[in-house]
């Protein structure tokens, strides 16, 4: 029953995550329908994505204890293969991810019309806070050593 909570769980973070942060991401073109107080929902749809991103890696790790039998698909038989996969691809999604947030500054939680993002990682990548996370969600896949996850 937890398996199937867990999964349900899993998919409505997912579903809810993609939703809230892609309104997040769209305050300026939001602006010209409801005026300014896009900027002020923008910045709570991106909690609100940050809270259903933790969700989902919560999920993820629980799948290690509450795996759905019929769709518990095991990458490799040996766990630790997987760990060291999720680590080489974790790292370098972690740098990119945190500089994104350490240039974009509090423009990570709280959108600005203000803000001009073309300094530091901003001037090489558009989206390097994506970039960086889209590898983690790769990585907790291996980790726990399923094809599902991945």
């Amino acid at each position: 029953m937890l398996s199937l909570v867990n999964i349900f769980s899993l998919i409505t973070g997912i579903i809810l995550f993609c939703y809230f942060y892609t309104l997040s991401l769209i305050p300026k073109k939001r602006e010209q329908k409801i005026g300014e107080k896009a900027w002020k929902q923008s910045t709570r749809f991106r909690i609100l994505a940050g809270i259903f991103e933790f969700v989902i890696i919560l999920n993820t790790f629980l799948w290690i204890w509450f795996p759905v039998s019929d769709l518990n698909w095991k990458i490799n038989s040996n766990y630790l293969i997987g760990i060291g996969i999720s680590i080489v691809i974790a790292v370098p999604g972690f740098i990119i991810m945190f500089k994104g947030v350490r240039d974009a500054g509090s423009e990570t939680y709280k959108p600005s019309d203000k803000t001009k993002m073309y300094g530091g990682i901003y001037r090489y990548i558009r989206h390097p806070q994506s970039l960086g996370e889209f590898p983690l969600f790769v990585a907790c896949g291996f980790f726990v050593n399923s094809w599902l996850s991945f």
